[in-house]
């Protein structure tokens, strides 16, 4: 398990593994009063917490799939990343993407947090790559079945 620094400067508790085996973390909506995203908009929400992860490692912030698929509410540059390197407040982008309102409240569970290991790449420039049995085959190429 890695250390992760963190100021809490919001009213709700730190995020935690809802079990053992939990991959994400609840992030929670840190905000004065209720608010109303109606269909198709986008609103950041402030979760209060401001991380220093180490090098490294990002953060990555995702929907929770209970409010995505029982109420259209989803996290709308999924997965965000946070940079080892950034220091400011974390917050979410949801979007309603239903045809009904959807109240955020205080304190709300309205995404989750992976902290995850990532590699830095140095590209080599060639004039060709190896031959693969896929080759250039984009988009649905390998069939639905």
């Amino acid at each position: 398990m890695i250390q992760v620094k963190v100021i809490n400067k919001g009213k709700q508790p730190l995020p935690a593994y809802a079990t053992p085996q939990s991959a994400g973390m609840d992030l929670r909506a840190d905000i004065e009063e209720s608010f109303t995203l109606k269909p198709l908009q986008r609103r950041l929400v402030p979760t209060g917490l401001f991380i220093a992860l180490p090098a490294g490692y990002e953060a990555q912030v995702r929907p929770r799939s209970g409010l995505a698929l029982k109420h259209g509410i989803t996290v709308l540059n999924t997965p965000g990343t946070i940079d080892a390197d950034y220091r400011g407040e974390i917050g979410v982008v949801l979007v309603n993407l239903s045809d009904t309102d959807f109240e955020v409240n205080p304190g709300e569970r309205i995404a989750q947090m992976v902290i995850a290991k990532h590699e830095q790449v140095d590209f080599e420039v060639v004039s060709e790559l190896d031959e693969t049995e896929r080759g250039a085959g984009g988009y649905g190429h390998t069939g639905t079945k």
